[in-house]
């Protein structure tokens, strides 16, 4: 009988270990109302101290940059004191050495007065924006804003224990000392580093060291903005933007291979949009939808996520070519059409991208189509295509315009990369669309010129002191720009505040962009020369393109493994070694 009893209970603790996320103290009144963290959360100290107001109201400061275990102590043993007088303020910047996402711990270590002390945190993805204010009427240049996630807070402190504040992108935080003729003694100052601890499969190391960090810089970005749906920006942008997303999406295809942030995002995205509204309320990013669908598929083969989304992406085709004429005129935006920012002015050029991009996402739902063995959806998408391609605008000299024209097959590709992509190098790039710029000139075989205008383009913001990529940038910015984690010299520009237009002027700019990570994607596509031919990778061909590169190496993961290539120059071949897992075969030339 008594063995009897422990083996019920036994069983009964089992099922009660399953069934509640809690400790058991927590009863079924708690059933469908907690939800556990995905996320990881890990605690980063300051890396150095980039400036402090006054020796002599701030002491032992360098205590702030050592490990230590977020536990007050009431000695005040190794503490940072700050000393608040009637007429000086304390203020210290602190660099945490990499943009992250998340917050600050305070742990204090005692304090003159017997109540909480007043403080004042700035967060900031460049030393400009950590000691700016906040716009007094909407978005200025030189100023920063608190409008998606706060940045700047004026909070009351313990005088001992614990205290975590923020959320947001960042890299440095500023303390100031409000409370006047106050002490008070900081013992830690962590950076709150929140993310999915997920595993960089995809990798990618060659001769050129700049482009390895490139790589690496692209790819921390998207991760940065994996939390619990896929953002576009960790400071700024922090919901799902369809169109943003598809150089996200493979980015992640490329370095982390199947990730639930991107379906669930599709999913949300559809409940937030439903039929027949666009996207985000813009048509260019309900055929980016479809794109994303396609090359998603391409890469994990989900035939059950796509059947979800079926109904979905029928309803979508009939709603866009109701907007279509036999004549090929268009209606899918009533008003402007939209590809990235700085195409905006640019009418003609934008009218020619968005004709195309409909071209292309055509092109997409077709191979969907037949995925899903809808054939009146596949005759659908062919017609559309068809009326569009009854009309041709031509790009105006937009590079944006361009690119997508080369990418849907109608215009002739060393045409787009000659006359138009390749002009300037990377005057006309942007960061969203410089990805397609790309892509437009491998098409055409400029390999060579897509690597150099990487290392140009991109490799220009890691100069300025970047550890991800930001919303944009424009290479006439760097004339007398100071970097982004010093304090800006007298007769400079901060590369930061002033700049940036449209929505994200002067610090509202955000230094942490999804859409920009496009050449982390392309160096593992073109340069180690990976790419599916049929969906799941379980036909794959691999065609490197090494240019000045002496070797390359990398690998990039599929549904069946990881297949690892390293390719070196050999006088004018180039020997390869490759090895892919079980099931995947290797399309011979």
């Amino acid at each position: 009988m008594k063995n009897r009893l422990i083996s019920l209970l036994l069983i009964n603790l089992f099922f009660i270990s399953f069934a509640f996320p809690l400790p058991p103290v927590f009863g079924p009144e708690y059933d469908g109302k907690t939800q556990k963290d995905e996320l990881t959360r890990t605690y980063i100290s300051p890396q150095r101290i980039v400036w402090k107001s006054n020796d002599k109201l701030i002491r032992n400061e360098n205590v702030l940059l050592e490990q230590d275990n977020s536990q007050a102590e009431m000695g005040r043993r190794n503490t940072c004191l700050m000393r608040r007088t009637a007429s000086l303020t304390p203020s210290i910047i602190l660099d945490y050495g990499k943009e992250l996402h998340g917050g600050l711990q305070l742990v204090l270590g005692g304090s003159s007065r017997r109540l909480p002390s007043l403080v004042r945190i700035r967060f900031g993805e460049s030393v400009g924006e950590v000691n700016s204010e906040i716009s007094p009427s909407g978005w200025m240049v030189g100023y920063s804003t608190d409008d998606h996630a706060k940045r700047d807070i004026v909070m009351e402190i313990p005088r001992e224990g614990l205290i975590e504040i923020g959320n947001t992108g960042f890299r440095f935080v500023r303390i100031d000392l409000l409370q006047e003729k106050t002490d008070i003694n900081i013992k830690e100052a962590r950076a709150i580093l929140r993310y999915r601890d997920i595993p960089y499969l995809g990798s990618f190391n060659s001769s050129n060291e700049r482009l390895n960090r490139i790589w690496l810089t692209g790819a921390y970005t998207v991760h940065l903005n994996m939390q619990e749906y896929l953002w576009d920006g960790i400071k700024r942008d922090r919901v799902i933007w369809l169109g943003d997303m598809h150089p996200e999406v493979v980015t992640i295809n490329k370095v982390f291979g199947y990730n639930e942030v991107v379906p669930k995002s599709l999913d949300l995205a559809c409940e937030q949009f439903p039929l027949p509204a666009w996207m985000n309320g813009i048509s260019a990013y309900s055929l980016w939808y479809l794109i994303i669908h396609h090359d998603w598929f391409m890469q994990n083969k989900d035939i059950d996520f796509l059947r979800k989304h079926e109904d979905y992406i029928s309803g979508l085709l009939d709603l866009i070519s109701s907007k279509v004429d036999e004549d090929g005129t268009e209606t899918l935006a009533m008003k402007e059409r939209f590809l990235d920012w700085p195409s905006t002015p640019n009418s003609k050029g934008v009218e020619a991208g968005h004709r195309a991009l409909i071209v292309w996402a055509m092109n997409d739902a077709v191979k969907l189509a037949e995925v899903l063995n809808r054939p009146d959806l596949k005759e659908l998408a062919e017609d559309i295509a068809d009326r569009i391609k009854k009309k041709t605008v031509d790009p105006n000299g937009l590079k944006q315009g361009a690119a997508l024209m080369a990418i849907a097959g109608i215009m002739d590709t060393e045409r787009a990369s000659d006359d138009v992509v390749a002009v300037g190098g990377p005057a006309g790039f942007s960061t969203f669309y410089g990805y397609y710029m790309l892509e437009a000139l491998a098409m055409a075989g400029e390999y060579d010129l897509a690597m150099s205008i990487i290392t140009e383009f991109w490799g220009a913001m890691l100069d300025m002191g970047a550890t991800t990529f930001w919303e944009d940038f424009n290479m006439e910015w760097l004339d007398n720009a100071a970097r982004l984690d010093e304090i800006t010299p007298v007769g400079k520009k901060d590369i930061h505040g002033d700049f940036g237009a449209y929505c994200y002027p002067g610090f509202r700019h955000s230094f942490c962009h999804g859409w920009s990570a496009g050449p982390t994607a392309w160096l593992t596509e073109h340069v180690l020369g990976v790419k599916p031919v049929e969906a799941g990778y379980k036909m794959v061909k691999i065609e490197p393109h090494l240019g000045d590169l002496e070797w390359v190496e990398g690998t990039v993961p599929t549904p069946y493994g990881i297949i690892s290539v390293k390719h070196t120059k050999n006088g004018d071949k180039i020997d390869s070694k490759i090895s892919v897992p079980k099931g995947v075969k290797v399309l011979k030339n």
